[in-house]
């Protein structure tokens, strides 16, 4: 891993980056050093910042599908030091399912800091994606887990959460 002193710059809104729709990684490259690093450089961002639950490709200036989300998106009762936590990795995700039932969850992004607010999402999805090692898998997720997925696919997406929260807290710096 890369010294633990240099930080991975974070892009924030108004960079182009984040509104692109981020390219598909071809399934036979991703276990290519040049992908293997862009994974390694999201693991460094989730264990550096203590506020980072999950972070998408675009967030590190890669416009790439990918996103990886820390461990303690399954809930605060796996939450363990940082120095333990397993991170998931989803390649060209693809939500297959989303639930009719809705919820507003509360959200925050590295690439929108000091902003908050409320975002009406799936409460359950299933997700299709391929792994660090490329193989393709299909998980289901509920609560936290299914709010961050569809947060870090919106990023994919070129969507960040400011666009569609409500009750948006600082909304004269979100834009």
């Amino acid at each position: 891993m890369e010294d633990k002193k240099t930080t991975i710059k974070i892009f924030e809104k108004g960079e182009k980056v984040l509104r692109q729709k981020a390219q598909d990684v071809p399934v036979d490259k991703i276990t290519s050093k040049k992908f293997q690093n862009i994974i390694k450089k999201m693991e460094k961002v989730i264990y550096e910042k203590d506020d980072a639950l999950a972070v998408a490709a675009p967030q590190i200036g890669e416009s790439w599908r990918i996103t990886v989300i820390s461990e303690w998106a399954l809930g605060p009762y796996t939450k363990k030091l940082k120095t333990e936590f397993k991170n998931m990795v989803f390649i060209n995700p693809v939500i297959t399912n989303a639930s009719k039932a809705q919820k507003n969850f509360p959200e925050g992004c590295l690439s929108a800091p000091n902003s908050f607010g409320e975002v009406k999402r799936a409460e359950k999805v299933k997700v299709e994606a391929y792994d660090r090692d490329g193989n393709k898998f299909t998980r289901g997720a509920s609560g936290l887990l299914a709010q961050t997925i569809q947060h870090e696919i919106d990023h994919l997406n070129g969507i960040l959460f400011i666009d569609k929260a409500e009750n948006l807290t600082n909304p004269d710096t979100a834009g």
